[in-house]
């Protein structure tokens, strides 16, 4: 009883065996995936792969990871592409038929893919699993684990009725060890592999080779089945020591000379630095042989390069190989990322000279503050001052601390203002920017990439910021990097303000407003030379003006005319210089109207509109001459939405932005009273909005037809905008107006915003003109080389770079893999130049087939591997083996310097028989690959079975030597 009432004796342990296990869990995940991947059943029946369609193929994948206890391996579905057969359903399907990758072990179309997965190369299968260890996971190398897992593939195979194959990679991941298992209706195949670093001696020939496999199958059938073989030997080439190099050498004459690459201002720099092909694969094939027909032992070997019947070449390019092109725009757009000024970039020679500039510049400024009305503001203005206080900075400066070489500057400056080799005369350089504003677009239709730059939003290829862009860039790349740049760019803006300043157009740019399609540097030098320009036309027409009334104070004897004042206007708002007004160049038409009579009042009259008279009088209606609108940068424009949309919705904002933006309408209705005396609205409706004023026709109490004639429904809405500016517009000619485009602010302005540049916004500013320039460089040399798939690249990345150019915020990561997709394309142009040289040297004047030569070398850059034609025998044959036996004769030089005296035989024992230990194989290097795939189809394990596949592709390196084989068995009597 006591026993009994031991609570100790009532605990006992049930062992549940219905939970499942770690193992059982890993085998229905494995079992689930294949069925979410739909490779549940059989799926035989689908057509033969075609010749080469491994390669030529679309290659798919699925990966999804799974778990074993706490050990993650990832799961991966590879599968070619094909369209299935869909007039053949499931029913006719042979219930007995062999999996796919059964029936593929066997397949000849697609023997040594150049570019496949490893396991699509050495067991030809078209879709398989691999079941591999995660990313941080360790090695599967224990041979109780590779078991295990094998154990677990077998059991998803089975219960799932999957006939793909699946694989399980095991040892080191660099040893590309995969070991797995194909199952079908009562026949199953086991896909084992042998790995070695070296080649046992008595398998280094296919001798050896077909002992290893006949005693693997294991077959007692006599005779045996026929093996099928097929061979392939890879010989590599890559001394290039003996072939000029095709990059063109640098001109020592000019001042960029000495340096790889170097060329002259203008001109990007364009090549490989290194040679770009590394080395050239020839693969030497003999297939559909069978056992007895080639003899390769350890004593002789009928296996001759030369007799080969198939040849293939593939090249091999250097990785990453240094491209001028590509460092020069690396480089440039490494400034992006820089934060220093230019004037802490440049530095100060002394603290001396440094306190001694800036009371210079404060001197400067501390003239302008003072009260000197008498003064005209054409003699003392902020750009003198500053000017020759930069002036006096420069000529402080040593020469031997110059970031950038003397000689090197003044020929960059004349490449990028050519107008200054001649003497600037105002004469002179009116017509030279005449003819370049009125005949750029008409020369910009001539090329075939005019509408590149607007695609990119950079600037015409002719344009000065085009070419600023190109000495930036070639400056920072062979003259100084940072320093020379923000140097250059210093001078670049004395030079823009000395034009200014003394009227002289800026080359290089076409005449008219700012082209907001272009980058906004581009529009910034546009709006100077506006500025220029409406500055010179008022210096003439002041001129013109001048000169009437000097005649007027001769005729007058003496006596100096009166000076007019427009109503409203005090004298205190007008100065000796007339700045502040606009002095129209069309005045002349006014001066001749006043000869012909005209009335006096009347101002500013250009020409009659259309015979209309005023409705208030008989008198003409004439057309006045009014003022340009002011011509804006993209960046003012949207400055200019910013304010208006703050203004909001309100009645007062509304109105407030109204007038703001009537600022325009408002001069030319002064100008038009001035033209027009004793005018109405609708006098200015009818010739400045002719839509807003309504025409009706009616008779008259005579029978007579009466025009009768109102403003639009809109014009009558009362506070109308256009009335009340109507209402307070004065009599006033364009020419005593207060400008709308203020040249002198606006001049300012632009040479403010092109100072405080720092190199970073210099250089973002120039990168479409500098992509722009590299674009038309890889056009240029892809034209001479003519490869359709840079072709093909290059139309792709201007339509990229459209995209990413444009935004005012560029993406900056964007950008510089597209730097990377441009280095890319120079790059397969010089290989494909340097492939060219080559060939061309081997050639021996054999033009007829220097055609197909040339297509013979572009296949082998679009093409991940080319058939030889012809073979050895063949004219791209004999070129290679010519290379070949080029590189053993220098081989041999290195030893023997006498080898290199002996000629070059051009049929160099083409018919001549190798003999044993002694062949034509001398003109080539030892092998660096063989590669022996052995078939056939025989009954395993016993004599009485199905005949199945069986497949050994063997590997046989320097250093490393590989047993790939697939070996099927019939399971039902087994």
């Amino acid at each position: 009883m006591a026993a009994d009432s031991d609570p100790e004796s009532e605990v006992f342990e049930i062992t549940d065996f219905t939970t499942a296990s770690e193992w059982e869990r890993f085998v229905s995940k494995v079992e689930e995936v294949l069925n979410d991947w739909k490779l549940i059943g059989s799926c035989a029946g689908s057509s033969t792969p075609e010749k080469g369609e491994f390669t030529s193929g679309t290659w798919g994948e699925k990966s999804q990871d799974i778990q074993f206890a706490d050990f993650k391996f990832h799961i991966i579905h590879y599968f070619l592409k094909q369209e299935r057969e869909q007039d053949k359903g499931t029913d006719e399907l042979e219930e007995d038929a062999f999996p796919l990758a059964m029936q593929d072990l066997l397949c000849m179309n697609n023997d040594f893919p150049p570019r496949a997965h490893c396991l699509v190369r050495w067991y030809g299968i078209r879709e398989f699993v691999v079941l591999s260890p995660g990313a941080n996971c360790e090695a599967i190398i224990s041979e109780s684990k590779c078991n295990l897992l094998l154990s677990s593939i077998s059991i998803s195979l089975a219960n799932s009725g999957s006939q793909v194959p699946i694989f399980v990679q095991i040892q080191q991941k660099w040893r590309r060890v995969y070991a797995g298992e194909c199952q079908g209706p009562g026949v199953r195949t086991d896909f084992e592999m042998v790995h070695l670093r070296k080649v046992p001696s008595q398998y280094n020939h296919l001798s050896g080779l077909l002992d290893i496999f006949k005693s693997k199958i294991g077959c007692t059938l006599s005779p045996l089945p026929p093996i099928n073989i097929a061979i392939r030997f890879t010989y590599i080439l890559q001394d290039w020591q003996q072939y000029a190099w095709p990059q063109q050498p640098p001109d020592f004459d000019t001042l960029l000379g000495g340096e790889v690459g170097g060329v002259e201002f203008g001109k990007l720099p364009f090549g490989a630095c290194e040679e770009p092909i590394s080395e050239l694969h020839l693969a030497t094939t003999w297939s559909h042989l069978t056992e007895g027909i080639v003899v390769d032992n350890d004593v002789y070997s009928d296996l001759d390069p030369l007799q080969a019947p198939h040849w293939s070449v593939r090249v091999r390019s250097a990785e990453n190989p240094q491209c001028l092109l590509g460092d020069l725009l690396t480089e440039f757009f490494k400034l992006c990322c820089r934060k220093e000024s230019t004037e802490e970039v440049l530095g100060r020679g002394s603290a001396e000279e440094e306190g001694k500039d800036s009371s210079d510049i404060s001197s400067a400024l501390s003239k302008l503050t003072e009260p000197s009305a008498a003064v005209p503001i054409s003699k003392l203005s902020v750009s003198n001052m500053v000017h020759s206080a930069r002036k006096h900075i420069r000529r402080r400066r040593r020469v031997d601390e110059s970031p950038l070489n003397t000689d090197i500057l003044n020929s960059i400056l004349l490449y990028l203002f050519p107008d200054a080799a001649v003497e600037k005369s105002s004469e002179n350089s009116k017509n030279r920017t005449t003819q370049l504003g009125s005949s750029g677009k008409g020369e910009h239709n001539k090329h075939s990439d005019y509408n590149l730059f607007l695609q990119l939003k950079s600037a015409p290829s002719d344009s000065l910021t085009y070419r600023l862009a190109l000495c930036a860039c070639l400056v920072n790349y062979n003259h100084g990097g940072l320093r020379a740049v923000a140097h250059l760019w210093q001078e670049f803006v004395l030079e823009l303000r000395y034009r200014w300043e003394n009227n002289y157009f800026i080359y290089g740019l076409a005449a008219g407003a700012p082209d907001l399609r272009c980058c906004l540097l581009h529009q910034k030098l546009q709006m100077l030379n506006c500025c220029i320009e409406r500055k010179r036309a008022r210096d003439e027409a002041r001129k013109v003006l001048e000169g009437s009334r000097e005649r007027e104070r001769r005729v007058s004897g003496g006596r100096p005319a009166a000076r007019e004042v427009s109503p409203g206007k005090s004298w205190d708002s007008w100065s000796d210089s007339e700045e502040e007004f606009f002095e129209c160049l069309s005045d002349q038409g006014e001066i001749e109207a006043e000869k012909d009579g005209s009335k006096s009042k009347a101002e500013g009259r250009l020409h009659p509109h259309n015979n209309a008279t005023l409705l208030n009088s008989t008198e003409p209606l004439y057309v006045p001459v009014t003022q340009e609108p002011a011509p804006m940068t993209e960046d003012l424009l949207e400055e200019q939405s910013e304010i208006l949309a703050k203004l909001g919705t309100s009645a007062e904002g509304t109105h407030l932005r109204a007038r703001m933006q009537s600022a325009c309408l408002l001069s030319d209705m002064e100008s038009f009273k001035a033209a027009n005396p004793g005018c109405a609205l609708e006098d200015f409706v009818r010739w400045y909005s002719p839509r807003d004023y309504v025409v009706e026709g009616g008779v008259d109490e005579t029978g007579s037809r009466v025009v009768k004639g109102e403003l639009s429904p809109r014009m009558k809405i009362p506070g109308n905008m256009w009335v009340e500016a109507w209402e307070t517009a004065r009599v006033t000619p364009a020419r005593r107006q207060r400008r709308l485009f203020d040249d002198t602010k606006e001049a300012e302005k632009v040479l403010h915003y092109l100072a405080v540049q720092k190199p970073a916004d210099l250089t973002r500013n120039l990168l479409p003109c500098i992509l722009h320039a590299a674009i038309l460089k890889l056009k240029e040399e892809e034209s001479a080389e003519d490869i359709p798939s840079v072709k093909r690249s290059i139309q792709q990345a201007t339509g990229q770079a459209s995209k990413l150019l444009h935004p005012l915020n560029h993406d900056y990561k964007k950008i510089e893999e597209f730097i990377s997709q441009l280095m890319a394309m120079e790059t397969a142009i010089t290989r494909a130049r340097s492939l060219k040289a080559k060939f061309a040297s081997c050639e021996g004047g054999r033009g007829e087939d220097t055609e197909e030569l040339e297509k013979f070398v572009s296949s082998l850059l679009e093409e991940p591997e080319v058939v030889v034609m012809g073979a050895g025998q063949g004219p791209a044959g004999s070129i290679i083996h010519r290379l070949f036996v080029n590189a053993q004769r220098l081989a041999d030089f290195t030893s023997d310097e006498t080898a290199l005296l002996a000629p070059l035989d051009e049929d160099l024992g083409r018919d001549r028989k190798p003999a044993a230990g002694s062949s034509k194989a001398a003109d080539f290097p030892p092998p660096a690959g063989r590669e022996i795939l052995l078939r056939t189809c025989v009954p395993r394990p016993a004599p009485y079975s199905k005949a199945l596949p069986q497949r050994l592709f063997c590997v046989l390196m320097r250093e490393e030597f590989r047993l790939a084989g697939a070996f099927s068995l019939d399971t039902a009597f087994f």
